[in-house]
């Protein structure tokens, strides 16, 4: 009989975000959690961390802009590398803020800003977010910290990482356009183009998926509930395979065109099913998020 060679995973979170918002708290919090934890780990030492073997308990790592070898791109390489390593559970925690609430969180702790040398706060932070724009649509996790406290912030922490949360899986949904490319990281991707598309609808055209509206309209499908049914059964019998396989986050996404209307309204509902039945759901749209950063007033405005 022929054995079999069981790879054995090493869970591995990076966070990251903009100076300020939070990545310190984030990092402390997966600490209490039992992650082995650094921080400002240089991106050049992480392939040498995950080339031995796995430690027995998931790491965290912390990366911002005042490592010595930072750069976007240096990171986007890492995080393609290790996706591709079966050896390695990986996850991307970004932690994101409005500018306007860094600028008053420097000012109130008086500290001065990693890329502040010759450039006042404001220029700083505005460059930074621009810096890491292209790994922000990359993450797997992302919170805006800009109205959290840290304790708000140590609490979504421990609901998406926490070992004892929920049923022991936590579930990432999220929508997406499919214009804009499938996001990195989804074991799971649903296309839902062949329902009705509210964009048609001149009423419907400026909402998006949560209005009741839109969801109204996008469940009016004569084939949504067949749909809706068959999925939802899926779900709920696949989850508990995975939890035993011993995964601890499943990544779950929903595509439309433009990533407005029927990826959001099905995700929604899909992830509220999810939650009812018990396990740890967190949603995140991703089309949405980028609407809401373009309409932000600029740091410098």
């Amino acid at each position: 009989m022929a054995s079999i060679s069981i790879v054995r995973t090493q869970e591995l979170v990076l966070v990251t975000g903009p100076s300020g918002a939070g990545r310190s708290t984030s990092i402390q919090a997966l600490e209490d959690l039992g992650y082995e934890t650094i921080d400002n780990l240089p991106l050049s030492l992480i392939g040498h961390l995950v080339n031995g073997p796995p430690l027995g308990r998931p790491i965290a790592l912390g990366l911002d802009v005042r490592n010595r070898d930072f750069s976007a791109n240096g990171l986007i390489e890492l995080v393609d590398l290790l996706t591709l390593d079966p050896r390695i559970s990986l996850s991307l925690l970004y932690l994101d803020c409005a500018a306007d609430e860094l600028i008053r969180r420097f000012n109130e702790t008086r500290r001065r800003h990693p890329l502040a040398v010759e450039e006042s706060p404001a220029e700083a932070i505005a460059r930074e977010i621009d810096l890491l724009a292209p790994i922000r649509v990359r993450a797997d996790h992302l919170v805006d910290t800009t109205e959290m406290s840290p304790h708000d912030l140590t609490a979504q922490i421990a609901e998406w990482f926490g070992q004892e949360a929920g049923p022991g899986l936590s579930v990432s949904i999220q929508s997406f356009s499919f214009k804009r490319g499938v996001p990195r990281g989804l074991d799971m991707t649903f296309d839902c183009r062949f329902l009705n598309n509210p964009h048609w609808v001149p009423d419907l055209r400026n909402l998006d998926g949560r209005d009741s509206a839109v969801s109204d309209y996008v469940t009016g499908d004569p084939r949504f509930a067949e749909f809706s049914q068959r999925l939802r059964g899926l779900l709920l019998f696949l989850l508990p395979a995975h939890k035993a396989e011993g995964k601890s986050h499943l990544s779950i996404g929903f595509g439309c065109t433009g990533g407005q209307h029927r990826s959001v309204a099905v995700a929604e509902i899909i992830g509220n099913a999810l939650a009812e039945a018990g396990w740890s759901v967190s949603k995140r749209h991703r089309e949405l998020e980028r609407r809401s950063a373009a309409n932000r007033p600029s740091a410098t405005g």
